[in-house]
């Protein structure tokens, strides 16, 4: 291999393949390569028997849960926000035409044992039964505060700063109760713990409107949507845009071990005794084990249903979020709920998934309050995978390793990652101003 690369990616998760699309679109000369003979990495989707294959060793499926194909069980589950990120990133590459979406039905908070639907306007606010009259009054006159908040309107600031402001401030003014406060800043504005109460008020702002915008764009139950036939459609519609643009592909290629110069700069990577020249190196954390540390980890089970998660309006798929604060722990919880569908179980069959950051050593029992509300389920898997962030100096090094999936039901995260990895690695912010209704083509 003579030629040089201006990147060679490694691994072919979701993060990864996102990259490597967005940076051949850029014009740049991209190698990926994976030691697995399939894509998606972590963020894979596996049909039956693949699934009781990593779980349950040489145990074969119970027969009457249907056709191994017909299960597309993802193993980073995540929605997609309507108006968010990842779908600006999907229009901006044009990967939509790879792709076909459908809207969730649900989405869902739990609050003193109970579930219920989001309110995410002034109207819904009226509606919940989530709070009482007055509180209700208090949260419609917030909701329209920050649906009326424009940037460039500073007649809609009613005088605040809300990049001085905190969102504990905020919230303050509108006098609202702490369960209020829990579901507005867990389930709508999706922040992972508390710490955003003591930040500036603009991000949490932005993130309602956000949440509000997509509920919109669908006029359905949740701000989500989510591919036919799951998520491991989506590494690979981002492979094929890379390879349109002129990326090479390389599955199944044992040990990419990267190589660095003197300096400690990455120059290639070896795999079976030939080396690929290049300037830098974009990876999972796994590639380079050296350059990260762990920073958590994520438990999860993986249950098969033959019903919708109770009290969820009977949703073929949805997302509830169980914040920290009503299960006293110091983590938000999610369950995830998809079916037929949305074509990733055979009909009649729904897939859960129950995920947090562990704070214990026994995921059985930190779970339980998610499990306790799927109802009886027919098969439950439980699993645990460690967190990873990268610690070396891009600048010194050239290398450029994403953070490892977090326990989010989500893609808000994700995106943030990758557009950081973006920025870092072309100097160049990425420019995802796109028309949102020329979207509309691509959904159902």
């Amino acid at each position: 291999m003579d030629e040089e690369y201006d990147v060679i990616v490694l691994g072919t998760g979701l993060k990864e393949c996102i990259l490597s699309g967005l940076l051949s679109v850029d014009g740049l000369k991209v190698l990926h390569m994976d030691r697995n003979d399939y894509y998606g990495g972590e963020s894979t989707s596996l049909n039956l028997m693949q699934l009781w294959k990593r779980f349950r060793g040489d145990d074969k499926p119970p027969e009457q849960l249907g056709a191994s194909r017909e299960f597309n069980v993802d193993m980073i589950p995540k929605f997609m926000m309507a108006n968010g990120g990842l779908v600006r990133i999907l229009i901006h590459t044009d990967v939509t035409k790879y792709l076909n979406f459908k809207a969730v039905d649900g989405s869902f908070v739990y609050n003193k044992g109970k579930i219920y639907k989001v309110p995410a306007t002034d109207v819904e606010a009226l509606k919940s039964p989530l709070m009482g009259l007055f509180e209700k009054r208090r949260a419609r006159k917030f909701f329209i505060y920050v649906q009326d908040y424009e940037d460039n309107d500073p007649k809609s600031h009613e005088g605040l700063d809300l990049n001085k402001v905190t969102a504990r401030e905020l919230i303050s003014k509108y006098g609202l109760e702490d369960d209020t406060i829990d579901f507005i800043g867990h389930a709508l504005a999706l922040h992972i713990d508390d710490s955003y109460l003591d930040q500036p008020a603009l991000d949490f702002v932005k993130r309602m409107k956000l949440y509000a915008e997509s509920l919109a764009r669908f006029q359905g139950g949740s701000p989500y949507i989510y591919p036919l036939y799951g998520l491991g459609e989506l590494p690979q519609a981002f492979a094929r845009l890379s390879a349109v643009y002129g990326g090479t592909y390389m599955l199944n290629k044992p040990e990419c071990k990267v190589e660095f110069d003197g300096d400690g700069k990455a120059i290639g990577v070896t795999s079976e005794g030939e080396t690929a020249k290049c300037k830098k190196v974009v990876c999972d954390p796994s590639y380079l084990p050296d350059k990260v540390q762990k920073v958590g980890k994520v438990a999860r089970a993986i249950c098969i249903m033959s019903h919708p998660i109770p009290d969820t309006n009977d949703s073929h798929s949805a997302q509830v979020i169980l914040p920290q604060k009503q299960l006293g722990r110091k983590s938000d919880m999610y369950l995830f709920c998809c079916s037929y569908a949305h074509n990733v179980a055979p009909k009649g069959k729904f897939i859960a998934f129950v995920s947090t950051e562990a704070e214990t050593d026994n995921p059985e029992v930190e779970l339980k309050p998610g499990i306790d509300l799927l109802g009886p389920v027919d098969e439950i898997f439980y699993d645990t995978y460690d967190r990873y962030v990268p610690t070396n100096n891009h600048g010194a090094d050239n290398c450029f390793i994403s953070a490892s999936y977090d326990p989010t039901t989500h893609f808000e995260t994700t995106v943030t990652d990758v557009i950081e990895m973006y920025s870092k690695i072309t100097g160049k912010a990425l420019d995802l101003s796109v028309d949102l209704s020329a979207a509309s083509a691509a959904e159902e």
